[in-house]
């Protein structure tokens, strides 16, 4: 029985200095989410969605869709056109590799949409693009609407 619990207060031990030592680890070594292996990346699936509920805007009801696929390309969605699905990848300094996805929209006329993406190495990337009521985002128009494309959020704390 001795022996037992001498081996119990070794593992204890052990696992106590893991723990240490993962807490003390760098933040940039906590990232998780999709890795690149290799020249592949690897994610979960990630949606996000944001609706604008301002009356008199002429973008009313209008729902922005974000999502992820398990290669870890973003794409983006406006109701006003269905079905079409828009690779973020084509505007410019979009992350390569995606881990989750995250839109908001400010409620006027012309308005403002923040699209914001999670890359794998733990950085945030936001663009902002102009909504324009009636004319809906396509693979075409978005880049003009977004300008400079997704720039890096200084100090993403990961």
């Amino acid at each position: 029985m001795r022996k037992f619990a001498w081996a119990a207060r070794g593992v204890a031990a052990a696992s106590g200095a893991m723990l240490l030592g993962a807490l003390a680890a760098p933040a940039s070594a906590a990232a998780q989410g999709p890795e690149p292996v290799g020249n592949k990346c690897s994610s979960v699936r990630q949606v996000a969605s944001t609706v604008v509920d301002f009356r008199l805007s002429g973008l009313f009801g209008t729902v922005f869709r974000s999502a992820t696929d398990r290669q870890g390309h973003a794409f983006l969605n406006d109701s006003r056109n269905p079905g079409v699905w828009i690779n973020l990848a084509l505007l410019p300094g979009a992350p390569t590799c995606v881990h989750d996805t995250a839109v908001s929209v400010t409620e006027e006329n012309p308005g403002q949409l923040f699209i914001t993406l999670l890359a794998s190495d733990g950085v945030l990337h936001q663009a902002q693009c102009a909504t324009v009521g009636g004319a809906p985002f396509t693979p075409s128009t978005l880049p003009a609407a977004c300008g400079t494309g997704f720039t890096a959020i200084p100090g993403t704390p990961v």
